[in-house]
């Protein structure tokens, strides 16, 4: 089985300008995250866009959901910014019934050294292997369906809706 592994960019794979203090994106640090976690589960990675979900149009949301419905693999991890997860974790469960998929992302920049991204990476792909097809965000341990999950921004965390999950 291998998982297809979606980027999108986000907080995961920022890196910082030490002369003006700005954030930016060069490449993603998947490749990187997935030989230091040893991980030993078969991916396919493909870079849709390298954006900050705050930036995030309809169109590259649906870009997101084109990928995903094309994909051959039925399990997939989406790694995307955390501000708008739930939106495009909206559209895909709205429209994608038959694969596994689990968004992900990080808090703190992978390269600040103590990001949750490593932890929040290896829950999505455990995630995709074990959940029944449907879609999912992963973060901080945790799995949530999409249509009961929202960001607390206050708490810097995901939680719960209170929504009765899609499908039950």
């Amino acid at each position: 089985m291998t998982i297809k592994l979606l980027i999108t960019g986000g907080t995961f794979d920022k890196e910082y300008n030490e002369l003006n203090g700005e954030l930016f994106f060069r490449k993603t640090h998947l490749n990187e995250m997935l030989k230091l976690g040893r991980s030993r589960v078969p991916v396919k990675v493909k870079t849709l866009m390298m954006i900050d979900s705050l930036f995030m149009t309809p169109a590259h949301r649906r870009k997101v959901l084109k990928e995903c419905l094309a994909s051959r693999e039925d399990k997939i991890v989406i790694t995307h910014g955390t501000d708008t997860m739930p939106e495009t974790a909206r559209l895909l469960g709205r429209n994608i019934k038959n694969k596994t998929v689990v968004l992900t992302g990080a808090m703190v920049p992978y390269k600040f050294g103590s990001s949750d991204g490593m932890f929040n990476l290896g829950s999505a792909l455990s995630f995709a292997q074990t959940l029944p097809p449907g879609v999912y965000i992963a973060m901080n341990g945790r799995y949530f369906d999409w249509a009961n999950v929202r960001k607390n921004k206050a708490l810097g965390e995901f939680e719960e809706t209170g929504a009765k999950p899609a499908g039950k």
